[in-house]
């Protein structure tokens, strides 16, 4: 099974911040395929624009055939995404990337920060383990809820309106909080820390990691990341974060 290009509908959209929106879409050859922490290419009308925007998958309904997409406003292509009603059609391309491993059951922290928190909802669904989910906002809160059935729940705000005042990592030593493995998405600076925690403490981790990427499909090279092997593709210590991961043991790449 391969990647999809094809022409869904969407199903329903809402706003869930003043730029943060949430897009279900009726793609079902996609669904039927898609993992957790793995993305989708979604194409513009505007024929200026010959390069998708990557977005990750917030959740998957097999039953339905459809997948939910959460994405933040920040350019002309996501605002367009943004005025799509139910019913309209929108290209796609997916599912992309290699996904979160699923079949463990240790004690997992799922850690998200900001755009990074969507891909983390899926996976809290899909994990048999005991989950504890570790949200970093900047102040509005988005999605934290939906979190709640599948396991404990704690924030971190930057302006301490919400749970703990910092990051996610000060929310975990302020609950004096533990795991065997972490799974986690979002800005480079908190995955850097992340990775240094976990190895600090002896921790599995695996980072999704949430550079721009361009096509997609590994062919550009504009979303490389350093890493420890040499990549067979550019010869040299890089990673495609599009074709190689996103998703990456916290060991193999230098952040």
């Amino acid at each position: 099974m391969g990647k999809i290009k094809m022409t869904a509908s969407v199903v329903s959209q809402e706003a869930l911040t003043a730029d943060v929106f949430s897009m279900w879409i009726q793609a079902e050859e996609i669904a039927s395929q898609a993992k957790p922490g793995q993305f989708i290419s979604v194409y513009t009308k505007d024929q200026s624009k010959l390069l998708p925007r990557p977005i990750s998958l917030c959740e998957i309904d097999r039953e339905n055939g459809r997948l939910r997409i959460v994405y933040r406003t920040v350019g002309a292509g996501t605002k367009e995404f943004a005025t799509y009603q139910a019913g309209d059609e929108i290209e796609i391309l997916g599912p992309l990337g290699n996904g979160f491993p699923t079949d463990s059951t240790k004690k997992a922290f799922l850690i998200g920060g900001g755009i990074g928190i969507p891909p983390m909802l899926e996976l809290a669904k899909t994990l048999k383990g005991e989950r504890q989910m570790v949200l970093g906002y900047r102040d509005v809160l988005f999605l934290n809820q939906e979190f709640e059935p599948y396991g404990s729940v704690y924030l971190a705000t930057e302006d301490g309106s919400a749970g703990t005042k910092g990051n996610v990592l000060d929310a975990i030593r302020e609950q004096a909080l533990d795991a065997e493995v972490i799974y986690a998405c979002g800005p480079t600076p908190m995955l850097r820390a992340i990775k240094a925690y976990a190895q600090e403490n002896g921790i599995e981790c695996w980072l999704s990691l949430e550079e721009r990427m361009a096509c997609g499909v590994g062919a550009c090279l504009a979303c490389v990341c350093k890493s420890k092997e040499v990549d067979d593709h550019s010869h040299v210590h890089n990673k495609r974060i599009c074709k190689d991961g996103p998703v990456f043991p916290a060991q193999e790449v230098e952040l």
